[in-house]
């Protein structure tokens, strides 16, 4: 099971760590509270990265080059006997990501991993932070 710490799951959804404290308080997100830093379910952080992403507004632009690179959670994974299919959440944007089965596994991919997404013109490459893209 991925867990992460507060901070890193507020950067994820792209609000402050005080919000990811409150949904923990409020039952919306599940965490371990031990001796050291609250860490938060990564399945269940994707969970809810889903529901709260809204879409863009209809006609706005983001300046960004041809090659962007978009950090998020794995929301989910399907797999057959040679490929698989990645879904990302990196805040309002939902990537899905073709590969192959032996790549899913090697990266570890599954729902709460952190990823980023590599995306040029219409492929995406998926990547664990710190493995090359």
């Amino acid at each position: 099971m991925t867990q992460m710490r507060v901070s890193e799951a507020a950067e994820l959804l792209a609000v402050s760590p005080d919000t990811i404290r409150r949904w923990i308080d409020g039952g919306r997100l599940t965490a371990t509270k031990g001796a050291g830093p609250v860490l938060v379910d990564g399945a269940d952080l994707a969970r809810l990265a889903q529901e709260i992403a809204q879409p863009p507004a209809i006609g706005s632009v983001r300046d960004e080059s041809a090659r962007n690179r978009m950090r998020g959670i794995v929301t989910e994974v399907l797999r057959d006997g040679v490929m698989a299919q990645v879904s990302l959440q990196a805040g309002p944007f939902r990537v899905v990501s073709l590969m192959s089965r032996e790549a899913a596994d090697e990266l570890g991919l599954e729902p709460g991993v952190v990823a980023v997404a590599s995306i040029k013109s219409t492929n995406v490459v998926i990547g664990t932070p710190g493995s090359p893209t």
